[in-house]
């Protein structure tokens, strides 16, 4: 396979979810370094290390709580000691609680802001800084939702989160579009991945209704997320930025 990344390293939070390890995978087989972060314990990480380290590159695991500005700071610092500076920076931890608006309680309503909002932001303006003070372009990706602008019922903080997420993509793409750092996001439908693909392994009949409800007839596999983000960070995409890619089979276009 091409090594079209063999310079590069890419960091993901949510590293150890199901899009977390896709993105992992297609970046390593097109030869990056692989810094990945998530909240699960260390031990957890060791076999998918080791197949990444297949491909012949490098690949660590810090275990981070994005939510804590000082945790994703230490992360980085980190990084940057065993691999070098991230420039290629993936901000896909996310966590999501089912529940009506009078259902949440504050706690459960500040814990999904600060993982999905709060931690997009404490990654990429940690990760953009360096790349800043050592004048070094950069890519960043947001793994958002079409949730940002289609309100989905009983998922009120998820839909709020992912809606912020999207304003700050184009407020950093707009800010360090002169020193080359291209900022979008990625925004899928309904993923077969997370708590998601839990409910509908249970429930095969129920994914089957929900592909039907997709104009394209299918749901989205966590490799097809992947393989959006590399061509998003591919080197010969030099002018998109700020720029949401929709991937929902069509779903937006429906009124659900």
């Amino acid at each position: 396979m091409d090594k079209i990344f063999g310079t590069k390293t890419v960091l993901i939070s949510g590293g150890l979810g199901d899009i977390g390890r896709a993105v992992a995978l297609k970046f390593a087989a097109s030869g990056a370094a692989i810094a990945l972060g998530d909240i699960k314990e260390p031990t957890s990480a060791k076999g998918f290390l080791t197949e990444l380290r297949g491909f012949g590159i490098e690949a660590i695991y810090h275990q981070t709580d994005v939510s804590n500005a000082a945790s994703v700071s230490s992360w980085i610092d980190a990084v940057e000691q065993e691999l070098g500076t991230p420039d290629i920076i993936i901000a896909n931890a996310a966590t999501v609680t089912i529940g009506s608006i009078h259902e949440f309680t504050p706690e459960q309503w500040s814990q999904e802001l600060r993982v999905n909002l709060d931690g997009a932001f404490f990654m990429t303006q940690n990760a953009t800084a360096r790349l800043l003070a050592k004048q070094m372009p950069g890519r960043v990706v947001f793994v958002g939702s079409w949730a940002a602008q289609a309100v989905h019922p009983g998922l009120p903080a998820y839909c709020v989160s992912k809606a912020g997420v999207r304003m700050l993509c184009k407020c950093m793409a707009l800010e360090l579009a002169p020193h080359g750092i291209l900022v979008n996001e990625i925004a899928p439908g309904w993923v077969e991945a997370g708590l998601s693909a839990s409910i509908w392994k249970g429930n095969p009949e129920q994914a089957k209704t929900a592909a039907q409800k997709v104009p394209v007839r299918k749901l989205i596999g966590p490799q097809e997320v992947a393989a959006q983000i590399v061509l998003i960070c591919h080197p010969e995409n030099v002018h998109m930025t700020g720029s949401t890619v929709l991937m929902d089979g069509g779903l937006s276009l429906l009124t659900l």
